[in-house]
């Protein structure tokens, strides 16, 4: 259902049985002690510390003006909000007077997946044994969002900048703005707008001849994150001078042809799967896999961005656009979602 058929949040909350905390904009300034420490920023708006009055450390998340419509914000309060696991950001509250839209999520202490993964000097580090269980947490996490709810949730936008640490460095995955809720039989499902993260985004968000737009989405997300956590290497390479290098695939299958040690430890059989729709496995699968005792994998065929290009014509399509290492999110795009 659309938004605009709501006369305010609470009522759209209350008849969705969500249960999120309602706090007013003086609340949520006091518990943010004035937005003074900004724990992050990116293009939905920026996210503070704060605390409850209760004790516990919060992150608020401030969503930009321009989202006036409320489509992002009620997107994730309407996701999060109806669900709890242990590998899910845990959504407390919000704010939603007028323009000011506020989001109350608990506290990750470690931040950010990509701060530990992407390091340059060394200061931070991961075993692959911590890794490893890491990998397993966000797979849980996604499956749960897929088959564990009443209503299915594809989240659209997995990456290591949406995955969160807690203290011991269990993973929980968080921003749900892009999200999108269907029934559990729903296995197509319809969009009127590209939404995700280049880089991370599946194939078929981009050509839909390949197959139609699924969970499955999620699971090719999922399949470059755990590349990228295996190898402490960006998908993107916006400095190189081939497409062969710039695109993580064509990278990693050029050097696992060359027989070059790519650190690639713990690598499963899950990422051989993830080429297009039909050869994805379901997240549920996945994470069988990665808890299973598997001994031998076969590398894939080699995969294509472009199924109706030559990889001569990549590099003039990737000179068109502007393609950066840093997150870019189509959060834009959203403002079409319906719940």
């Amino acid at each position: 259902m659309h938004l605009s058929i709501y006369e305010n949040i609470e009522n759209y909350l209350e008849q969705n049985n969500l249960m999120p905390i309602g706090y007013s904009y003086k609340e949520i300034k006091k518990m943010a002690r004035g937005f003074k420490e900004k724990l992050g920023e990116g293009g939905y708006g920026f996210v503070f510390k704060g605390k409850l009055r209760s004790g516990p450390s919060v992150a608020i998340k401030m969503l930009h003006k321009a989202k006036g419509s409320g489509q992002d914000f009620i997107s994730e309060i309407a996701t999060i909000g109806r669900i709890h696991h242990q590998n899910v950001v845990q959504l407390i509250g919000y704010c939603g007077e007028g323009l000011k839209h506020y989001l109350v999520y608990e506290f990750m202490p470690n931040g950010s997946l990509d701060k530990f993964i992407f390091t340059k000097d060394g200061s931070i580090h991961l075993t692959y044994d911590e890794i490893f269980n890491i990998a397993i947490g966000v797979a849980r996490g996604i499956a749960y969002l897929h088959h564990g709810c009443q209503m299915q949730i594809l989240h659209f936008d997995i990456k290591p900048h949406n995955i969160l640490l807690e203290e011991t460095f269990t993973p929980k995955v968080s921003d749900f703005g892009l999200a999108k809720l269907y029934p559990i039989d729903n296995s197509i499902v319809t969009m009127t707008a590209t939404r995700g993260t280049i880089g991370y985004m599946a194939p078929e968000l981009f050509y839909k001849n390949i197959g139609g737009i699924s969970h499955k989405a999620d699971v090719y997300s999922f399949g470059m994150l755990l590349m990228e956590m295996a190898s402490k290497r960006k998908n993107l390479n916006s400095h190189a001078d081939h497409s062969s290098q710039l695109y993580f695939p064509f990278w990693i299958y050029n050097q696992l042809g060359k027989e070059i040690d790519i650190e690639m430890e713990g690598v499963t059989e899950g990422e051989n799967k993830i080429l297009k729709p039909s050869d994805c496995p379901s997240m549920n699968k996945v994470v069988e896999m990665l808890e299973g005792d598997i001994e031998s994998l076969e590398i894939p065929s080699k995969h294509s961005l472009y199924p109706h290009d030559t990889m001569e014509n990549d590099q003039s399509i990737y000179s068109s656009q502007t393609m950066s290492t840093d997150f870019i999110s189509y959060s834009s795009y959203s403002k079409e979602l319906k719940l």
